[in-house]
């Protein structure tokens, strides 16, 4: 075989085999999730008023049961950013990953990713980074996002945005990370 049909014969090859490996990792990241808790916190002044019916939680929980964690908790509260600090630090005692919708923004009650930095130990830039690079690739409105992603203890925290395809879609764009960083904050550091 010459070396210019072996190089096509191998080009061939190679969508197939990140697919396989993207595949496997998927599957890596479902079975380690499963036995990982999770809560969902949506903040909005509406909904938290009951003038609004809140369609991003919801959202955000079937994303996180179909990615294989489960769904402990679900709470709604205003933009508050006293009240968000206090239901995180609730949630977190019964949750290693707490996800919240809503309050990411640039409007003047947007206090979602200042909450956050209040009670997280750390904060996870690359996945906050990760989240916007993938919106990017739908909306030029993904760069207003500011949510962030944080350490608390043996959990993460996770700001999405407040409309359901947006919550959804960011929170795929990263949930494969949070099995392993989950492990490594419960000490689990051994490489495979």
């Amino acid at each position: 075989m010459s070396s210019s049909t072996a190089k096509a014969a191998r080009r061939k090859r190679l969508p197939a085999l990140q697919s396989h490996e993207r595949q496997s990792a998927k599957t890596r990241s479902l079975k380690s999730a499963i036995f990982f808790s999770a809560a969902v916190l949506t903040v909005s002044d509406s909904c938290a008023r009951g003038e609004r019916v809140d369609l991003s939680g919801p959202a955000v929980a079937r994303a996180l049961k179909e990615a294989g964690f489960r769904v402990t908790a679900s709470k709604v509260v205003p933009d508050d950013s006293v009240q968000i600090q206090n239901a995180l630090i609730h949630l977190v005692a019964g949750a290693r990953l707490v996800v919240t919708t809503g309050g990411t923004g640039v409007a003047p009650r947007d206090v979602t990713p200042e909450a956050t930095r209040a009670v997280c130990d750390r904060v996870l830039d690359g996945v906050a980074e990760r989240m916007r690079i993938e919106g990017a690739k739908k909306t030029q409105f993904a760069a207003l996002s500011r949510g962030v992603c944080g350490v608390r203890g043996i959990s993460l925290i996770l700001n999405l945005p407040g409309s359901p395809s947006g919550a959804v879609e960011s929170l795929r764009a990263v949930v494969g990370l949070f099995p392993h960083a989950l492990d490594l904050l419960e000490g689990k550091t051994e490489h495979s």
